[in-house]
């Protein structure tokens, strides 16, 4: 390790540095999306994104021989409940124990500083961002917001003393098949008089928003690792989303006229951009813009729930294939096959019996780990 160092990133040219390495190390891989720079610029940036107004986060380069190679983030959120949880994100790194070793050394070392006494992740930067760690899953390329690792980073964090936490499932749907005849029973049950699905109006854009975002706070209120969304994220979420919604693809389920449950389902970026090496300029934006006009062929629901106060009644029971029914009527109509629903714990049995008996398949794990802090040493 003597020709290994560990570099604080500082400056801008640091950062896109930092960005840039995943690529180079999945070099070869055929199912690797290069994100688009400025996006990751953007959602690394205190200024633009609104995650650091309740965080503290600190991001690292692994630098051997006049090379990069590693990187990691540290991460210390206000708005996590328990006060001793620190988490890390980020991770990407050669194949080489010495290089996991010292990145993590780093990052431990920094949350220890900061009294936390336990760390979970890779958290990118947020729980409400990207989670986990790719463990299954590695022949398909990632959906929009969503990660694609090395394999042998889980067992270089399990040789550090990392231990697996909780993992979350993404599906995969094909809606240009009918529904099973179970599922469309259940939906053919509802009462329209009653219960009622609709699309967004765009004329309340921002008013639609902030209902869909103030159900979703309810809805995961009791979920594993569950942190709100704060008003800024929300402003900050629908000025960024806004691009990419089609009314067709927001669905709000109503209850005697209240919104009680809604679906967002964007196209796969991630599909789109493949052949951009994650730059938008000089050519590509007008390349995006024609291709998300044309449509994508996949699709992802970021977001989706319905009110805790219709938990394990038949109307909560029925909300989500309501909604999940909708979404793809409105993909199907802008020439999509396939549709991600994620992430989803996997220990919520509930919802995923509902999107299994829709005929999807788990088709990506990816974990979240966790490992004990000691105390911090003191200084000499």
């Amino acid at each position: 390790m003597a020709n290994l160092e560990i570099i604080p990133v500082s400056t801008s040219a640091e950062l896109d540095r930092f960005i840039a390495l995943p690529a180079r190390l999945h070099a070869g891989d055929p199912h690797f999306v290069t994100p688009l720079q400025q996006e990751r610029r953007d959602a690394l940036s205190p200024k633009k994104n609104p995650f650091f107004a309740h965080a503290e986060v600190q991001f690292w380069l692994a630098r051997r021989d006049g090379r990069d190679v590693g990187r990691i983030s540290a991460q210390v959120d206000r708005l996590v409940p328990d006060p001793e949880v620190g988490h890390f994100g980020m991770i990407a790194a050669e194949d080489d124990p010495a290089i996991f070793a010292a990145l993590f050394e780093t990052a431990e070392g920094w949350l220890r500083a900061r009294g936390k006494r336990r760390v979970l992740g890779p958290f990118n930067l947020s729980i409400n961002e990207e989670t986990g760690l790719l463990i299954d899953g590695f022949e398909t390329p990632p959906m929009l917001l969503m990660g694609h690792d090395r394999r042998y980073i889980g067992g270089r964090l399990e040789a550090l003393g990392y231990a697996k936490a909780k993992d979350v499932i993404a599906y995969l749907v094909n809606i240009e098949r009918e529904l099973p005849a179970s599922a469309r029973r259940l939906i053919d049950r509802r009462q329209a008089s009653t219960l009622t699905v609709r699309n967004l109006d765009v004329k309340r854009y921002r008013e639609e928003f902030d209902t869909v975002t103030e159900i979703f706070n309810d809805a995961w209120s009791r979920n594993w690792g569950f942190i709100p969304f704060t008003e800024a994220e929300i402003a900050h979420m629908a000025k960024s989303m806004k691009p990419l919604i089609d009314p067709r693809c927001v669905v709000i389920a109503e209850m005697n006229g209240k919104a009680i449950g809604f679906g967002i389902a964007l196209p796969n970026l991630n599909e789109l951009i493949t052949d951009f090496n994650g730059r938008l300029l000089p050519f590509n934006w007008a390349k995006l813009l024609w291709r998300l006009k044309r449509g994508a062929k996949t699709a992802r629901v970021p977001l989706m729930g319905v009110r805790r106060s219709f938990d394990g009644g038949l109307v909560g029971g029925l909300v989500p294939f309501l909604i999940i029914d909708e979404l793809a009527k409105g993909l199907r109509a802008r020439g999509a096959r396939e549709i991600e629903l994620s992430w989803i714990l996997e220990d919520n049995r509930p919802m995923r019996n509902v999107i299994e008996s829709l005929g999807a398949v788990a088709y990506k794990t990816y974990r979240v780990y966790e490992k004990a802090l000691g105390a911090p040493v003191p200084a000499a």
